[in-house]
């Protein structure tokens, strides 16, 4: 876990760097937001010090490397053992070869089984915005939906609902959810404090796209 914890922080510091330094357009910020906020760019990086300044490598991370990483993410938060179990892991292991519409079939014969289980739900919106190359599609916005209405108090559907804003640019609508999931965790939480800086470089984030919106429109 420590480890994942240093790859959090590195990214956050680093890619706050690139974020405010580097001249990025506006449709380059969803995946180098994601890969940061994953921590994907302390695994990108490791070992390869001079990468720090180029800002392409966390945007091509490989998709199993970073589905590899959200599994992890799920188990950290708190995956339980149910009827959800097993759908996910074999969901996880088409997701991690890239199969990605055979990841999501998985978890839709799941739900098929139990069709108020809201770790499959959550699951299925995230496999749904993998296959949908990182856009947040009306079935995937249909799941998380309904992840939520099954497990309003959980962790896991919101972090993962707003994981997947954050993936397809909408960065206010990430903030806000994060923010709501903060605000109901205990001060000390280490999800809490990741949750915290996640909105800081959402904050940043959402400068640069209003910033963007003001140079294409000079006239606003």
């Amino acid at each position: 876990m420590s480890g994942l914890v240093i790859a959090v922080l590195l990214a956050l510091v680093v890619g706050l760097g690139i974020l405010l330094t580097s001249r990025l357009s506006f449709g380059q910020l969803a995946p180098v937001a994601t890969a940061l906020l994953l921590g994907l760019a302390g695994y990108a990086w490791q070992g390869s010090p001079s990468l720090a300044g180029k800002p392409t490598q966390p945007a091509s991370a490989s998709r199993g490397q970073q589905e590899e990483a959200i599994i992890a993410k799920r188990k950290a938060i708190g995956e339980r053992m149910s009827t959800a179990t097993k759908w996910l892991v074999l969901s996880d292991s088409y997701a991690v070869r890239g199969e990605t519409q055979e990841a999501a079939n998985a978890l839709v014969a799941g739900l098929r089984e139990s069709p108020n289980e809201p770790q499959l739900w959550t699951w299925l919106g995230t496999r749904l915005v993998a296959h949908a190359g990182g856009t947040l599609t009306p079935s995937a916005s249909y799941a998380f939906a309904q992840a939520l209405r099954l497990d309003p108090a959980g962790r896991a559907p919101r972090y993962f609902y707003g994981l997947a804003l954050a993936e397809s640019g909408e960065f206010a609508k990430a903030r806000e959810e994060w923010a709501r999931l903060a605000a109901r965790l205990p001060e000390d939480a280490g999800l809490r404090e990741e949750l915290v800086r996640n909105i800081a470089l959402l904050q940043e984030l959402i400068r640069r796209q209003e910033a963007a919106s003001r140079n294409e429109n000079p006239a606003q």
